[in-house]
């Protein structure tokens, strides 16, 4: 049986089936987008809450695996030369797993070189500024009285979602033909701004025609539908 006793935060969150990938996360967009990926690869792993609301991601436990406190992490118990693997950041677990499974990411090197392009465009862009947004509608920055901040981040929403609907014109994913993990990426960030957030009509999702298509699509996927609700919510 694989041994993770030297990963700590398997302390607090044991884990039952140690042979398998074990994954530490919530049902956030970062978070799902691990879940969907595991899903469509079907690659074995076991599931542990991270719950906010316990400070969970704050304990010396889930330090010990990911310093900066965020989710998603995960440890591969069959990592590179068969040793455990612990990993961070959403966008290189998607890599990783990508390439563990020989799915999700194109072979030919120019075309794996630009799926993670269009990864690193959800990491540094879509992410970060939809979060702002989901601040300044859904949690505490909704009440502030000046609105210049988030229209600041409303726009460049916007803007982002321009030049995703400009690039998916004519294709059926963002790499055409091929879904990949810059689909997994970038999806569960805009069911979330126009679910969650409540924010679709704030920056004009109606007007983005190819992102809308794009996005009923991918719900639409089984592993997708499976994905976004791992771990469970209450």
């Amino acid at each position: 049986m694989t041994d993770l006793s030297s990963f700590p935060i398997t302390k607090k969150w044991p884990a039952r089936h140690p042979d398998r990938i074990q994954l530490y996360s919530l049902a956030t967009p970062n978070g799902v987008k691990v879940s969907i990926m595991l899903e469509e690869t079907g690659l074995p792993y076991e599931v542990h809450e991270i719950r906010f609301d316990r400070d969970d991601q704050m304990t010396p436990e889930f330090l010990s695996l990911n310093p900066n406190n965020k989710i998603p992490a995960i440890i591969d118990p069959d990592g590179p030369d068969g040793k455990p693997l612990g990993l961070f950041e959403s966008g290189a677990i998607l890599i990783y797993l990508a390439e563990k499974s020989g799915q999700l990411l194109p072979q030919d090197a120019a075309r794996r070189y630009q799926t993670i392009q269009w990864l690193m465009f959800q990491m540094g862009g879509v992410g970060p500024m939809f979060g702002q947004v989901g601040f300044f509608t859904k949690f505490g920055g909704k009440d502030f009285e000046d609105k210049r901040p988030r229209d600041r981040y409303v726009n460049e929403s916007r803007r982002l979602l321009g030049v995703l609907d400009k690039h998916l014109a004519n294709r059926a994913w963002i790499m055409g033909d091929d879904y990949t993990i810059a689909d997994i990426a970038t999806f569960p960030w805009i069911r979330n701004l126009v679910g969650f957030y409540g924010a679709g009509d704030l920056v004009g999702i109606q007007n983005f025609a190819n992102v809308n298509r794009v996005l009923n699509t991918f719900v639409a996927r089984p592993a997708v539908q499976k994905g976004l609700n791992i771990p469970p919510r209450d």
